[in-house]
């Protein structure tokens, strides 16, 4: 690590904080960290309250994170994510029995403190911090494997019950759908339409101008196709005695396959 003052090569704008993963741990790493600026600033995100880590180990979580940082001041947020980039507003889960993919590999960190000494605190940490203290001990190794299989096993009444309640939500939503349905019913749209659903056709209005002509046109360009087709009273003899003697044809061939088969249904005693 570079002693303090001087910037180490690729850490230009940084500040380092020396994390060791527990009391017995000799070896620790830096944690890079420096003020939040952007372009765009977002209201989660306040320059002047935020602080932006580098080098977040892939075993951290919101929560030790949250407890490190708050040595130096009341922490507000703490949002962990694969890369830099602006914040996005966090969904609510749709399910606690299926959660998205764990990130993997190191982490970037945005904290917001309560106020503004909190940040300048925690730039100017030197002592080597704790990341997986006696009283809040993060799982590595086998007991995670652990926990992560215990965790990934699903109890099916719980599993039952939450597809119950999404069931009965859904229900609610297609009964409110269908009332404000039915509150339109027969009441035309800006141009004059009115929509047709399954249950039949709606009583409307009479057609506009605008779409009696596009109904004109589409006649005409049948009505044109039609005359096109067949014009001479020739052509149409023609293709009467040529679909005379398809039929024949057909006909033919259906008398010889009919012959074919009672001849191989015959009584043959020997």
């Amino acid at each position: 690590m570079a002693p303090r003052g001087e910037r180490s090569a690729g850490t230009a704008g940084f500040s380092e904080i020396p994390v060791r993963f527990s009391d017995r741990n000799a070896i620790s790493r830096c944690l890079l960290v420096k003020p939040h600026q952007a372009r765009e600033p977002a209201a989660a995100r306040p320059q002047n309250r935020t602080l932006f880590v580098l080098n977040v180990p892939p075993y951290c979580t919101q929560d030790s994170v949250h407890r490190l940082f708050s040595q130096c001041g009341t922490v507000t947020s703490v949002e962990l994510q694969e890369k830099p980039g602006p914040g996005t507003k966090p969904e609510a889960k749709k399910s606690k029995f299926f959660s998205g993919k764990p990130v993997e590999g190191f982490q970037v960190a945005y904290i917001v403190f309560k106020t503004p000494a909190g940040m300048k605190s925690a730039l100017k940490v030197q002592k080597p911090w704790i990341l997986s203290p006696s009283e809040h001990p993060i799982k590595t190794g086998l007991q995670k494997w652990i926990q992560e299989y215990s965790s990934s096993i699903i109890d099916p009444e719980a599993l039952q019950s939450e597809v119950d309640e999404f069931m009965k939500q859904h229900d609610k939503r297609m009964a409110e759908l269908e009332a404000l349905a039915e509150a339109d019913d027969g009441v035309p749209d800006e141009e004059g339409w009115v929509k047709v659903t399954r249950k039949g056709r709606r009583p409307g209005i009479p057609r506009t101008e605008a779409h009696s002509l596009q109904a004109i046109q589409r006649e005409k360009r049948k009505r044109a196709q039609k005359e096109l087709l067949n014009f001479y009273s020739w052509q149409q003899k023609d293709a009467k005695r040529e679909h005379i003697a398809q039929l024949r044809k057909k006909f033919e061939e259906d008398k010889q396959k009919i012959a074919v088969m009672r001849a191989e249904r015959k009584f043959k005693p020997y």
